[in-house]
């Protein structure tokens, strides 16, 4: 593992080449969380522990397709400014990735996990360029091994559960995948938003306490079902008890450069029993996660898959207004669009901890399309900015 800074210098040139519609923040700090070269880091999670450690959760894979991930936690003790060794949280003989983390009044933690069970069938059905075909023989070599066909119990969506802010945790139980983690309602119960639901559609799920089951209580749908599916929300519950959910929306065809791929939102006012259809926002990137700042603004963060590639911000005073002259550039360093789904935590007023996955910005350029077996895979990557300040 390699824990490094990047100098102060590029800080600089890129706090200067940042040109945010309006303002940008102060960058204060770019970190790297975890690097490996040979190692595909993705979809971290952050939480703030009871016990005021920060946890984050992310995947570790050969690739994004890989056959074989697992899903590891790191930990802070000092506010973001140092980092522990990964240590594994959840590692079936599948590919296990995706793992929001729920935090509850009385400490306790939920992860919700999503594990995939390849296929020779699925990775030969790839689009072209999709890896090397070295790479997919291989993987089919792996997927068709016995052990890995055993293992069908694993595949889906499971949940962990910790009573010692994240040292241990039991399980696996069933459960449903939360790409950023749900929340907890004033009365005990629990709420998540999820996705894969038929016709590109969001489900929101209650459950009455940790370990009960699942039901499915209200259903956001997408637009344009044929042209447009919706997928990795995030949920938020306000003060003044609206609940507030951003949505990352998919073209289809699959095109991560297409002009549709909005964020889109919705909102509930009866702890999550309805909502209001799905709006289109002005804000261009996916997929989001939602903070509720110490000043009562809303902060979203996601990636920008279209150059330059990066990592954006914007603040709302409501949640549900967003405009894009509040849009704030982290990052727009990136070598490729491979990256995003920052998560963000507020460290003290006003400063905020972004975490994300992407290329080291050092390691550019990467060929990609197939990505090159040989290149610096995305590492976990973090920003320390200072929002603008309230009017």
């Amino acid at each position: 593992m390699k824990i490094r800074e990047i100098p102060a210098l590029f800080i600089l040139l890129i706090f200067v080449a940042c040109k945010s519609p309006q303002s940008n923040p102060l960058i204060l700090r770019h970190v790297s969380i975890y690097s490996s070269h040979d190692e595909y880091c993705a979809w971290p999670a952050m939480i703030r522990a009871q016990n005021g450690d920060l946890l984050v959760s992310f995947c570790i894979n050969e690739e994004h397709l890989g056959p074989d991930g697992k899903i590891v936690l790191v930990r802070s003790r000092d506010n973001g400014k140092t980092w522990s060794a990964p240590k594994i949280l959840y590692d079936t003989p599948i590919d296990d990735r995706h793992a929001g983390m729920t935090l509850l009044a009385n400490g306790d933690i939920i992860t919700h996990c999503w594990s995939v069970q390849w296929t020779s069938d699925k990775y030969r059905a790839l689009p072209p360029n999709s890896y090397e075909k070295a790479m997919i023989d291989r993987w089919c070599q792996f997927v068709s091994r016995p052990e890995y066909q055993a293992a069908k119990e694993d595949a889906g969506q499971k949940e962990l559960i910790s009573h010692d802010n994240g040292r241990t945790w039991s399980g696996p139980l069933p459960g449903k995948d939360s790409i950023h983690g749900g929340l907890e309602l004033p009365d005990g119960r629990l709420l998540v938003a999820s996705y894969r639901l038929d016709g590109g559609n969001v489900g929101v799920y209650r459950a009455e306490a940790v370990g009960k089951p699942w039901e499915k209580i209200a259903v956001i749908e997408s637009p344009n079902p044929d042209s447009l599916r919706l997928g990795e929300p995030h949920i938020l519950r306000l003060p003044s008890g609206r609940i507030i959910m951003m949505i990352r929306a998919t073209a289809i065809p699959y095109n991560d450069l297409d002009a549709r791929c909005h964020l889109y939102c919705s909102y509930s006012d009866n702890d999550g029993n309805s909502w209001v259809p799905a709006f289109k926002t002005p804000l261009w990137g996916y997929p989001p996660h939602l903070l509720l700042l110490a000043d009562g603004r809303i902060v979203c963060t996601y990636g920008y898959r279209r150059p330059p590639f990066g990592q954006r911000a914007c603040i709302s005073e409501d949640g549900i207004t967003w405009k894009k002259e509040n849009e704030i550039i982290l990052r727009d360093d990136a070598c490729n669009k491979d990256l995003g789904y920052p998560v963000s935590v507020e460290l003290q007023p006003g400063v905020v901890l972004s975490v994300y996955y992407q290329p080291d910005p050092n390691d550019c350029p990467q060929k990609m399309d197939p990505p090159d077996p040989n290149r610096s895979r995305p590492d976990i990557l973090a920003t320390i900015w200072k929002v603008p300040p309230k009017e």
